[in-house]
């Protein structure tokens, strides 16, 4: 099988990585990949942007692709499987409807309502002043979300009024039509990424990711810092109420809403200090950076789950087989990350940081006269994997402490928490 990736990022790298070690997929082209991508063998980057939705049709037709899997939400929310699909191209992801789940804060909060899934109480406001009045009534602490794409970066936890003003006053000059106000809640966040085929769906493995940019989740939420997987937080109790609850009460909304959503259904949780899971939002595609944790420890074929998917097989697909390890992702960001930071900076070590227990992954690289160089907030994600958290996150660190490049930030506390540290 010959495959599409569509995306840039360490996402895009990983289900690279990751399709390539079936016998069945003999190449793949990634639009328009990374410098990691660049170097797979059997793998070849493509020069088109993710919304080139002609040209990307064009490289399907004359490459006789079988498969495309899109990796960023962007290219998702404006129909690029639509317009694949009215071609006879075969795509793993929603169409542009289903695709609202990520891209509409609000759609997807009166799903949550209709499915009656627990959730933070919430108001969408189309103005400042009325935006405004809700938080003075409200009080902080208090969540305020961008009603559409953000690169993860559109919510703001406001723990004082002033910050909560200052929040709307930026997200609606940043121009953002609509936002969500939301209860905040208190607990510890988790990752589910679900496989469905549109009748099933079915979970990977736990996981979680470290939003904010600095040491002890302090400073600004970013597209995400690092990630661990599986996430000892979620116990197979815990994860059955999930499927119960959460999962399939999604699925079958989407459902009676006339939607056939084939793909990956992302769903961020927060778990109450009771227990309890309250979805705090969806995504429509795989996780960044949790799918660099999670897909190294899977074990059954991936282009098998995503063909079980698109021919609606999921049912009665045998149970997803994980390695009985632990994985750890440290993200490696430019300086100034998430605000303005500098590209073209030359990156040393990628190859010595490697070995048989870690993967660096790339995110924002280029390649250019023989140099990998830096092409983004988000350059690396240094991945290890172990038969225990301790390990692995020693080992991801000491891989990272062999990577240079000027200005280069990364958080040295991920996981910090599974080995009882703050």
């Amino acid at each position: 099988m010959k495959v599409i990736v569509i995306g840039n990022g360490g996402r895009e790298h990983t289900l690279a990585y990751k399709l390539l070690q079936s016998s069945r997929v003999t190449q793949v082209f990634c639009i328009p990949g990374n410098a990691g991508t660049a170097t797979l063998e059997r793998c070849q980057n493509v020069p088109l942007a993710v919304d080139h939705f002609e040209g990307i049709a064009r490289v399907a037709i004359e490459q006789q692709i079988d498969l495309v899997v899109v990796g960023p939400e962007l290219p998702l929310s404006l129909g690029i499987t639509d317009y694949l699909q009215e071609q006879n191209i075969r795509v793993f992801g929603p169409n542009k409807v289903a695709a609202q789940l990520e891209a509409s804060k609000s759609w997807a909060k009166s799903l949550m309502y209709e499915a009656s899934i627990p959730a933070a109480h919430s108001g969408t406001f189309s103005d400042i002043e009325s935006a405004k009045t809700y938080l003075q009534k409200q009080g902080t602490p208090i969540v305020i979300k961008a009603d559409g794409l953000a690169s993860g970066k559109g919510v703001i936890v406001a723990h004082t009024e002033a910050e909560a003003q200052q929040a709307v006053d930026e997200l609606f000059a940043g121009g953002f039509t609509k936002l969500l106000i939301e209860d905040y809640l208190e607990g510890e966040e988790v990752s589910i990424l679900a496989l469905t085929d549109g009748l099933t769906i079915r979970p990977l493995l736990p996981a979680q990711d470290h939003k904010r940019v600095g040491d002890g989740d302090t400073g600004k939420n970013t597209g995400g810092m690092g990630a661990y997987a599986p996430s000892p937080l979620v116990t197979p109790e815990l994860m059955e109420r999930i499927q119960q609850e959460v999962l399939e009460p999604t699925l079958q909304t989407l459902k009676n809403r006339g939607i056939d959503y084939r793909g990956i259904i992302y769903v961020g949780l927060m778990i109450t200090p009771s227990g309890e899971p309250k979805v705090l939002e969806y995504n429509c595609r795989f996780g960044d950076p949790e799918t660099q944790a999670i897909l190294p420890l899977l074990e059954t074929s991936l282009i098998e789950l995503i063909l079980a998917c698109l021919e609606q097989r999921l049912g009665e697909f045998p149970p997803i087989a994980w390695k009985n390890e632990s994985s750890v992702c440290v993200v490696v960001a430019s300086g100034g990350y998430p605000d303005s930071y500098e590209k073209g900076k030359v990156i040393k070590g990628i190859k010595e940081a490697e070995s048989e227990d870690v993967i660096v992954f790339h995110a924002g690289t280029i390649c250019k006269d023989d140099h990998i160089l830096t092409d983004g907030g988000r350059v690396l994600g240094v991945t290890a994997v172990s038969e225990s958290f301790e390990t692995a996150i020693e080992k991801a660190y000491q891989a990272v402490n062999l990577i240079q490049f000027e200005g280069m930030y990364y958080r040295h506390d991920i996981g910090n928490r599974l080995l009882g540290k703050t």
